[in-house]
C-alpha cells in the first residue's frame, strides 16, 4: 500500500490528524500511531522517533518507562511515538519490523535511520537532541562560539571563507552522517577565525571544557583533507582525550578498547574540581603507559552498580577510587591495593598487567562439591574444565533463576540429562548466567539460551534453536554429535 501524501489531504483531514495526536497523548507523552494516521502525523514534524513494540515483549516492557519520561524531557522539541505491532501490522510490516523494540528516526515523514542510541531517559533525550535541528550549527558571534563549546560533551567546528567553500560542504557532509555521535558547528565568521589564530579554512576540536588538564590540549587542529572519512577518524581519536569521563551515552564507544576504569563518586555539576582530582593522577600515570594499546577513564560510581558487581567491587565505599581492566574480549583485572594519592599503586598496578603477571578475574560462584546429577552444574571457574573439554560434546543451557522459561524447561531438560546420563561422549549441562562471567562466543541475550559445544569446534560454539522437548534435543544430538548418542533409560527408543 502506498504511503498517504500530506499534500493531498484537506484542511479539514489535517484536523483531523491533529486531533488524532491530541487524544493519542493524553495518558502521556508518547504519541501512540496506527496504520490509519501513521505517515500523516509523523510528517508533521521535521524529526520523530519511533519505537515499534509488541505488549507481550519484555524488552518493550522493560524500555517504556524510560521511553515516556524521555518524551516528557523532549516535548516540544523531538517528539517520540510508539505503534503496536500487534494492533498495526501493515504499517511495522512496511518498515520491515522483524524484531521488538525496533526503533527508527522519521525526517519530514520519511524514514532516515535506525536509532541506535542507548535505551535510558537519559542516552534517548542525549541522542535525539542532536538530531534536532540542523547537522552543523550556524556561528555568527563569539558568543555563538563560547556558548556552544561550553558543553557537557567534545564539539566540532569548521571555520571557512564564506558559503560556497568546497571544504565547508564536505564539512557539512561529515557533521550529517556523524550527528547521532558528535556535535558540530561552523563559521564564516573573520572574528572568530583570528580568534583562533586560522589563517584560510580549519577545523578544530574543542574538548569538553570541564575535563580540562595540563596533561593535554583542550583545542585540536584536523591535520588533514577535510573529507567524512577524514575527519571521522580524526574525531574518534581525539575527542575523549587522555581519560574521558564515562557515562552511559558514550560508554559503548569507549569499550570498543581496552579499558582501564577508575570508579569513585564524582560529579562535574556540583563538583568539578573535587571530580577533576582524582581524574588528574590516573592521568598523571596515564601518561607514562601511553601507546601501548590501554585506554583510560573515569566514571560516578553510583551510575555503574552493575558494572562494579561485574568487577566483584560491589561493596566499594569510601573516598578513593577503585579501579579494573575490562578488554575487548571481556578479560577483567582488578586492582586489589588501596588507590593512592601518589598515584605509585595504579602505577605498579599497570606494571603487572603490562607485564601479564595480573590473575584474570572471574565472577563465579563456588565450584560444586558434588557435581555427580544428570545436568552437569558449570561455573565460571569450571567451564574450560567441563564445557571446553575437548574429548565431549557439550549441551549447555544457561538460564537466570528467576526465569519462569528456565523453570518450565527444568524438568525436561533435567529428563534429556538422564537419558545421557550413560554416554561417555556427551555432556548436558547448565550454568546460571546472572552469578557467573559468560566466556567470549556465547552470545546470551535472554533465557534460557542454549548452546552446543561440539568436539573440535569449541571456539565456535552453535546456538541451539530447535523445540526444547526431550524427543526434538535427542534428534538434534543425533544430527550434530560426534559420535552417535548412547541412550539410557525407559525412552531408549527415541
Amino acid at each position: 500500500m502506498a504511503r498517504l501524501s500530506v499534500r493531498l489531504l484537506c484542511p479539514a483531514a489535517l484536523l483531523a490528524l491533529a486531533a488524532l495526536g491530541a487524544v493519542a497523548v493524553a495518558g502521556g507523552d508518547v504519541l501512540e500511531l496506527g496504520d490509519a494516521d501513521f505517515d500523516g502525523a509523523v510528517a508533521q514534524h521535521e524529526t520523530v522517533l519511533v519505537e515499534f513494540f509488541a505488549p507481550w515483549c519484555g524488552h518493550c516492557q522493560k524500555l517504556a518507562p524510560e521511553y515516556e519520561e524521555a518524551a516528557t524531557r523532549l516535548k516540544g522539541a523531538v517528539p517520540l511515538a510508539k505503534v503496536d505491532c500487534t494492533a498495526h501490522s501493515e504499517t511495522c510490516s512496511r518498515f520491515g519490523v522483524n524484531g521488538y523494540p525496533t526503533l527508527k528516526i522519521f525526517r519530514n515523514g520519511q524514514e532516515s535511520s535506525a536509532y541506535d542510541g542507548p535505551r535510558t531517559a537519559d542516552g534517548i533525550v542525549s541522542y535525539m537532541k542532536k538530531q534536532a535541528g540542523p547537522s552543523s550549527v550556524e556561528l555568527r558571534t563569539e558568543e555563538d562560539l563560547d556558548s556552544f563549546v561550553s558543553h557537557f560533551d567534545g564539539s566540532v567546528v569548521g571555520f571557512f571563507l564564506g558559503p560556497e567553500s568546497a571544504d565547508l560542504a564536505e564539512f557539512l557532509r561529515a557533521a550529517s552522517s556523524m550527528r547521532d555521535s558528535y556535535r558540530f558547528a561552523h563559521t564564516s565568521a573573520e572574528s572568530l577565525r583570528q580568534r583562533h589564530g586560522v589563517q584560510g579554512e580549519a577545523v578544530l576540536l574543542f574538548r569538553a571544557p570541564q575535563l580540562a588538564s595540563k596533561f593535554e590540549e583542550s583545542v585540536v587542529r584536523h591535520r588533514g583533507a577535510v573529507r567524512p572519512d577524514a575527519l571521522r577518524r580524526f574525531i574518534r581519536e581525539n575527542i575523549f582525550g587522555m581519560c574521558p569521563h564515562l557515562t552511559h551515552e558514550n560508554r559503548e564507544q569507549l569499550m570498543r578498547q581496552d579499558l582501564l576504569t577508575a570508579f569513585y563518586e564524582l560529579d562535574y555539576l556540583r563538583n568539578p574540581k573535587g571530580s577533576n582530582y582524582w581524574r588528574n593522577r590516573v592521568m598523571m600515570v596515564a601518561s607514562r603507559f601511553a601507546g601501548r594499546g590501554l585506554s583510560f577513564a573515569v566514571a560516578d560510581r553510583r551510575d555503574f552498580p552493575d558494572e562494579l558487581e561485574e568487577f566483584g567491587l560491589e561493596g566499594a565505599e569510601g573516598e578513593l577510587p577503585v579501579a579494573a581492566v575490562r578488554t575487548v574480549l571481556g578479560q577483567k583485572y582488578v586492582m586489589r591495593e588501596e588507590f593512592t594519592r601518589d598515584g605509585k599503586a595504579l602505577e605498579r598496578f599497570l606494571e603487572d598487567y603490562f607485564a601479564g603477571r595480573l590473575k584474570r578475574y572471574l565472577k563465579s560462584e563456588p565450584v560444586p562439591e558434588s557435581n555427580d546429577g544428570p545436568v552437569k552444574v558449570v561455573v565460571a571457574e569450571t567451564f574450560d574444565e567441563i564445557v571446553n573439554d575437548a574429548s565431549k560434546d557439550v549441551l549447555i543451557e544457561f538460564y537466570a533463576p528467576w526465569c519462569g522459561h528456565c523453570k518450565n524447561l527444568e524438568p525436561r531438560y533435567t529428563e534429556l540429562g538422564q537419558q545421557l546420563s550413560g554416554d561417555p561422549n556427551i555432556v548436558i549441562a547448565k550454568m546460571d548466567a546472572t552469578a557467573n562471567d559468560v566466556p567470549e562466543g556465547y552470545d546470551i541475550q535472554g533465557f534460557p539460551t542454549i548452546y552446543f559445544a561440539p568436539v573440535g569446534q569449541k571456539a565456535a560454539p552453535r546456538r541451539y534453536e530447535g523445540r526444547r522437548d526431550v524427543k526434538d534435543f535427542l534428534e538434534y544430538l543425533k544430527r550434530e554429535a560426534s559420535h552417535a548418542p548412547v541412550l539410557h533409560g525407559a525412552r531408549e527408543d527415541l
